[in-house]
């Protein structure tokens, strides 16, 4: 049997720094507060406590070190279930709030990369331009490719994660990750695969015409941002 940990819970590792915690904490809070699924009548007040519970313990330093001697120790507070043993070593924990936490770090990457193209463009001197047309790179044109290699290497990383939990390019949207992660929050046992099936109809059952096109063109420019992100990959 898997163990969910409270760093699952978070969709962190267990190496994860005192505000990597606070910005998993502060993500999902927004996500499973309950206030933000009544009008779906969907109940996330326990999700919400053991989002709470895990910070609690793992914001604390103390707290925090003796927790990790317990997991070290191969005995553990597990949510819901609150078995404590020996856990199956051929079975691997999965928490879909890891592939959450990849698709939002994600598009927050190629959110930086297209205001960091922008934002260069518009800085770029006379003279710049000139060394560009003849081929030459400006030191500006040397700097961004340095960022954009690191936020690259950064993007393929969230990528790989995403791939190999096979979920599509399609899904990788806020919108779509949100709606799969309550739900997924529901019922863990859940194959979060055929949940993002039941989006989809959620989408054609419950969204407006304008609220389905305003979706599909936010995917492109996504997906637009994101080719030209990796294209300055070295």
């Amino acid at each position: 049997m898997s163990i969910r940990t409270y760093y699952d819970v978070l969709g962190v590792s267990q190496e994860a720094s005192p505000e990597e915690i606070t910005n998993a904490k502060n993500a999902l809070a927004k996500i499973y507060h309950p206030d933000a699924n009544v009008q779906n009548h969907i109940d996330t007040t326990t999700d919400m406590q053991e989002i709470l519970e895990a910070y609690q313990v793992l914001s604390n330093p103390e707290k925090r070190r003796a927790y990790d001697k317990t997991l070290n120790g191969r005995s553990t507070r597990v949510f819901r279930t609150f078995t404590v043993g020996e856990p199956d070593e051929t079975e691997e924990s999965f928490s879909f709030v890891t592939c959450w936490n990849a698709a939002a770090k994600l598009q927050d990457t190629v959110k930086k990369s297209s205001w960091l193209l922008s934002s260069v463009s518009k800085q770029k001197s006379l003279s710049e331009k000139i060394l560009e047309k003849f081929g030459k790179n400006s030191r500006l044109e040397k700097e961004l490719q340095a960022q954009l290699d690191e936020l690259c290497q950064q993007a393929l990383e969230y990528i790989s994660i995403l791939k190999d939990s096979e979920i599509p390019m399609d899904y990788w949207n806020p919108e779509a990750m949100n709606w799969v992660l309550v739900h997924w929050g529901q019922n863990q046992n859940a194959n979060y695969l055929t949940l993002f099936a039941q989006y989809d109809a959620h989408v054609n059952r419950d969204k407006s015409g304008t609220e389905r096109l305003r979706l599909r063109s936010q995917n492109r420019q996504f997906h637009h941002n994101l080719k030209k992100l990796l294209s300055y990959a070295l």
